[in-house]
């Protein structure tokens, strides 16, 4: 089974880079966003929760999120692995998510970091904003705050999965398939 987390900051292509990837491998996509929005749309206690933490750009609490999260990996194990994009954001998370797949007698194959320049995320996500209504893309000053919180709280988590020698950073300029083939060369080496 190969377990992925897809990281980066917002903007970066993590859901874009997922789908692709997804195909490639037969892998099963957990997007934390599509996951919180899936619980806002059905208004789940859990939904209304993290939806006041989204719309201010703060990151979703870890119980929030971890219990979300669990339902969807126990439901979907029989799979050939999963693409984690926008979990774990914290260490506390990624060592959640270790006994959770620990359970199933699987880990974390490796995570993949997308890396973008700051002004660049910015412009993506204000330009996906103009077509997706997403009130957290629409705002520069939310956008910021987005990127602000993931170098605050959750970039350190480079350096836990560096430490279980299984990070591989991969340049997120570039092409759609430009950035696929470098991901593809990562996922060669997990």
């Amino acid at each position: 089974m190969k377990n992925v987390v897809l990281f980066g900051p917002p903007g970066a292509g993590k859901g874009t880079q997922a789908e692709v990837i997804k195909l490639k491998y037969d892998l099963f996509h957990i997007s934390t966003g599509d996951v919180f929005r899936n619980n806002i749309k059905n208004n789940t206690d859990l939904g209304l929760l993290a939806k006041g933490y989204m719309n201010k750009g703060e990151l979703v609490p870890d119980e929030i999120t971890i219990n979300m999260l669990s339902e969807v990996v126990e439901k979907n194990i029989h799979v050939n692995g999963f693409i984690f994009d926008g979990f774990p954001r914290t260490e506390s998370q990624a060592i959640t998510l270790d006994k959770l797949l620990g359970k199933f007698n699987t880990s974390i194959s490796g995570m993949i970091a997308l890396e973008v320049n700051d002004e660049i995320l910015i412009n993506r996500l204000l330009e996906r904003g103009k077509g997706s209504g997403r009130a957290d893309d629409s705002n520069r000053e939310i956008i910021e705050n987005r990127i602000n919180e993931y170098y605050t709280k959750t970039a350190i988590l480079k350096t836990y999965y560096q430490r279980k020698n299984c990070y591989y950073g991969v340049d997120g300029v570039g092409s759609i398939e430009e950035i696929t083939s470098r991901i593809v060369d990562a996922m060669s080496k997990l």
